[in-house]
């Protein structure tokens, strides 16, 4: 069942058959102009996705203390980027991403592995260029002052 996607306006002007649209689709985006994107989900479809979920992360956990090569051998699998990670790197990543995982499942949020992820894409894209990372791995004695707060936040 596909997601569909509406204007957070239509929500408001037309909630029932917005919210009916749940009906053949697994969400509904709803598109707002000025912050993030929100999704409209059914409580029951929510809560047996997160089940999932939660049963994947725990499973994956118990697999990978059995067999700690087994994830980072399928890593560049299902994340091709971290081809790019040296092999200590990858190394590390993949014991801190089931520790996270498992950790996160624990608390019932997975922002934690969302984060970690994203760290360790752009430690594989730095990896992946030599011009950006010869220039970050340089030693600087400098201190280049203060840094400015990024906007949107």
């Amino acid at each position: 069942m596909p997601s569909e996607s509406v204007s957070f306006s239509e929500l408001l002007r037309q909630p029932s058959e917005t919210a009916d649209r749940l009906s053949h689709a697994r969400a509904v985006r709803l598109r707002r102009r000025d912050a993030a994107d929100l999704v409209l989900m059914s409580a029951d479809r929510a809560a047996a996705e997160g089940e999932v979920v939660d049963l994947t992360t725990r499973l994956l956990a118990s697999v990978a203390r059995r067999d700690p090569t087994l994830v980072r051998e399928s890593l560049p699998t299902v994340l091709p980027w971290v081809r790019f990670l040296p092999a200590k790197d990858l190394e590390q990543m993949a014991g801190e991403f089931v520790a996270t995982a498992e950790a996160a499942a624990a608390m019932g949020n997975t922002a934690a592995i969302s984060q970690l992820l994203t760290e360790w894409r752009h430690t594989a894209e730095i990896h992946a260029d030599p011009d950006l990372h010869r220039i970050l791995a340089a030693p600087s004695s400098d201190d280049f002052g203060p840094v400015a707060r990024p906007s949107g936040e």
